[in-house]
C-alpha cells in the first residue's frame, strides 16, 4: 500500500527521477515473500517499461496498475 510521507505528489522509483508517478507496479520476490505479498513501485510514463522489464525478467513482476486506480483500491 502506498503511504505517502507529505502531501506532496508520489514521485517515480526510477533511480534519479523526480517525475509525477502515475504508474503502480506490483511485485514479489518469491524467494523472500508469501505468494499474497505485494511489494509497490512507482513509475512515471517515461520509465514505466523500463521498471516493468526489470521486475518481469527477474519473474517478480505481478501488475501495473494506475496510481489513481490503485488508491481507489485501496480506500475501499
Amino acid at each position: 500500500m502506498i503511504n505517502p510521507v507529505s502531501e506532496e505528489s508520489p514521485i517515480c522509483s526510477a533511480k534519479g527521477c523526480r517525475a509525477d508517478a502515475v504508474w503502480v507496479l506490483a511485485w514479489n520476490n518469491p524467494k523472500l515473500h508469501t505468494p499474497e505479498r505485494r511489494k509497490t513501485w512507482l513509475a512515471c510514463e517515461e520509465h514505466r517499461e523500463h521498471l516493468s522489464q526489470f521486475l518481469g525478467v527477474r519473474g517478480f513482476l505481478k501488475d501495473v496498475v494506475p496510481l489513481a486506480e490503485w488508491e481507489s483500491a485501496a480506500d475501499r
